[in-house]
């Protein structure tokens, strides 16, 4: 899966950034307040991204850190919230504002994001509240996950998962258990991650399918 591009930025709009890398310009949905954090046009960037793949679509999302990136999919844990929403929010909130206001139950910030009422704003509040701090730097926010690290630590592993169209939770779920049950396992521990997130990755397809 892809974890990041870097290259050279050709274009900036709304929500929209293009980066050509070795010939190839990719189109990349980005929000503003990430596109604010990217270097202008002409210069080298490095985006890391997520891949949105369903059997009629693809669109990959990119983002200025992995923080931000990671507030971004810990909101599409929310009901009704998905990644075209989650890009909307924030854009219309830095990913510290959205963690003040969750932890403060500030629920009327919320409400005031384009696309969040009243019932969506609950539901991110919910669900997102104490989920989120801030990163060493003071400036943005990570995901804290509820799940013993899990979530935090396999992201990418559960976000290939989510892009075959199975839901968060069972996801989740899921790649917890194999970890419980592999972990006395010597083979599995002296693999390195990106051997230990294939073998997760294949095992979960089964226990998911």
């Amino acid at each position: 899966m892809f974890n990041s591009i870097t290259g050279t930025i050709t274009h900036k709009l709304p929500q929209t950034v293009y980066v050509e890398n070795r010939g190839l310009e990719w189109d990349i949905t980005v929000p503003l307040t990430s596109i604010d954090l990217l270097p202008n046009v002409g210069e080298t960037a490095k985006i890391y991204t997520w891949l949105y793949h369903r059997e009629d679509s693809m669109k990959l999302f990119g983002f200025a850190t992995e923080a931000e990136r990671g507030v971004f999919i810990d909101l599409m844990k929310v009901e009704g919230v998905g990644a075209k929403a989650a890009v909307r929010i924030l854009s219309s909130v830095s990913a510290r504002e959205l963690a003040e206001a969750l932890d403060s139950e500030n629920i009327a910030r919320l409400e005031k994001i384009p696309g969040v009422g009243k019932k969506t704003a609950q539901k991110m509040m919910l669900t997102l509240k104490g989920k989120l701090s801030l990163d060493e730097a003071g400036d943005f926010v990570k995901v804290v996950s509820s799940r013993s690290g899990v979530y935090a630590q396999w992201a990418d592993l559960i976000s290939a998962l989510m892009n075959m169209g199975y839901e968060k939770h069972a996801c989740e779920e899921t790649v917890e258990k194999l970890l419980q049950s592999l972990e006395e396992d010597a083979d599995f521990k002296s693999k390195n991650k990106t051997a230990r997130e294939e073998l997760l990755f294949r095992r979960a397809i089964v226990e998911l399918a």
